[in-house]
């Protein structure tokens, strides 16, 4: 089952100031931005920086934001399309949207949501490895969902797997990822044994002979060098 959420809805101002001033504009508490799309010129924007940060801790590169620009009358339909933020702190330095025409098909990407628990693992009698946690979409923009939803529950016996072509999703939806890309599985025990001795050779690696340099080494390297 796949899930859509209310539409959210963003402020937003024309920016005029570029390059390295926008350091001042971040420090005034927005945030700069640009919205682009096909056959729709590039525009320049400001956020204020609250509200972008609640709204994209809440939304998915699937949701549609109806961005309302200052002083234009109809609001514009956009994706998120790049969030840079700061290295360090996370805070977000410029965000891309990308314009849509409600008319027009395009591709994206869906995130795919675990719900539920199979009973193996509840039992800990198996173990579940992930594969692939987003779909390739191409559909019209209103019919976009913000998640699919992956029952973990429908997992009952030991390598039974999720597939691709398993999912529950809407006709008006065609999925470009391969139909036999694995979602999820139902491993034994033993694997995750195997892939616990795999980790610690890779985090672990052989530990080199150390040279123990004493005191009276030191003073007659120093001397030796002169």
């Amino acid at each position: 089952m796949s899930q859509q959420r209310e539409q959210v809805e963003l402020v937003a101002q024309p920016r005029v100031v570029l390059g390295k001033q926008v350091k001042q504009l971040r420090r005034e508490g927005w945030t700069p931005g640009v919205m682009y799309g096909h056959g729709f010129e590039p525009v320049h924007l400001q956020f204020e920086t609250r509200q972008l940060q609640h709204i994209l801790d809440q939304v998915g590169g699937s949701q549609l934001i109806a961005i309302q620009v200052q002083e234009q009358g109809k609001p514009e339909m956009a994706l998120v399309r790049d969030v840079q933020r700061d290295p360090i702190r996370q805070t977000v330095l410029h965000v891309d949207f990308y314009r849509v025409k409600m008319t027009e098909r395009l591709t994206t990407e869906i995130p795919l949501e675990m719900v539920g628990e199979s009973p193996l693992t509840e039992r800990r009698e198996g173990i579940l490895l992930i594969g692939i946690s987003s779909v390739e979409v191409e559909c019209l923009p209103g019919d976009l969902v913000d998640a699919i939803e992956v029952d973990l529950a429908d997992l009952v016996e030991i390598d039974q797997a999720i597939y691709v072509h398993d999912l529950a999703i809407p006709a008006s939806i065609d999925v470009l990822t391969d139909p036999d890309e694995m979602i999820v599985r139902i491993a034994p025990l033993e694997e995750e044994e195997v892939l616990e001795e795999l980790e610690e050779e890779v985090l672990m690696p052989a530990i080199e002979e150390v040279e123990i340099i004493t005191e009276a080494d030191s003073e007659e390297r120093f001397s030796e060098e002169g």
